[in-house]
């Protein structure tokens, strides 16, 4: 027996609500490649990537749910859609978990860089990755050392030498003997840039988080209503 009346209306309103879910889906795994590849950039450091996998593993189950939401509102599936918001409830308090984690993450960041940067500093004459690492770091922002050129001076043995990639204008030997010369070198640190950076990626993604998650509880109150109007319709008959 199908739904009638304002039970109807939910049902459309299900269905619509479930195609704004696939499209949540989709942002929270390009918000967590975002996040994923402004982590991965900073790979001088030992931050983890996983709450940006988390991100995307999230958007992916949201991607195929949404898909398993709509089937069993346009077909009024009573035991489709109960499993629809029991699922969507276990998403919603996952996401709250890793909001949790992410900001008190975020609390720790500056003691999780700052030794990130010393660990990254200490084998870069000896890791091809780590070098690579962290002179596209330095060229990209920008920068030079983690607070200041001053890091680089065990760099040499003159100490007073700083790798190329901190050049303005980048060429062979162009850091020689440019430890304090802000004419040649950049001379503030990557770490506060890096910092700033990661933050205001977490921003976004806790704005996106928050958006979807409402999104999310109507859809749970909408499946609940169809719920009822379902069984009530099995009820009657």
């Amino acid at each position: 027996m199908a739904v009638e009346g304002g039970a109807k209306c939910v049902k459309y309103l299900l269905f619509f609500f479930n195609f704004i879910f696939w499209v949540c889906g989709l942002a929270l795994i390009v918000l967590g490649i975002v996040a994923y590849v402004h982590i991965h950039n900073t790979a001088v450091t030992n931050i983890s990537a996983s709450p940006a996998v988390w991100l995307i593993v999230v958007g992916v189950v949201i991607f195929f749910i949404a898909f398993f939401g709509c089937c069993g509102a346009w077909k009024e599936n009573y035991c489709m859609v109960t499993t629809f918001a029991v699922i969507l409830s276990i998403i919603i308090i996952c996401e709250i978990a890793g909001a949790i984690a992410a900001y008190i993450f975020r609390g720790n960041l500056n003691g999780v860089l700052d030794q990130g940067f010393k660990e990254a500093f200490a084998k870069y004459n000896t890791s091809i990755e780590t070098k690579k690492a962290i002179d596209s770091l330095q060229q990209e922002l920008k920068c030079c050392g983690a607070n200041s050129s001053d890091d680089w001076v065990n760099f040499s043995t003159s100490h007073t030498s700083v790798p190329d990639s901190c050049c303005k204008n980048m060429t062979d030997n162009c850091g020689k003997g440019a430890i304090h010369d802000s004419s040649i070198i950049y001379t503030n640190g990557c770490q506060p840039a890096v910092e700033t950076l990661l933050k205001k990626s977490m921003l976004w993604i806790a704005v996106g988080a928050l958006v979807i998650a409402f999104i999310q509880i109507t859809g749970i109150v909408l499946a609940c209503v169809l719920m009822r109007a379902i069984r009530s319709g099995y009820e009657v008959m």
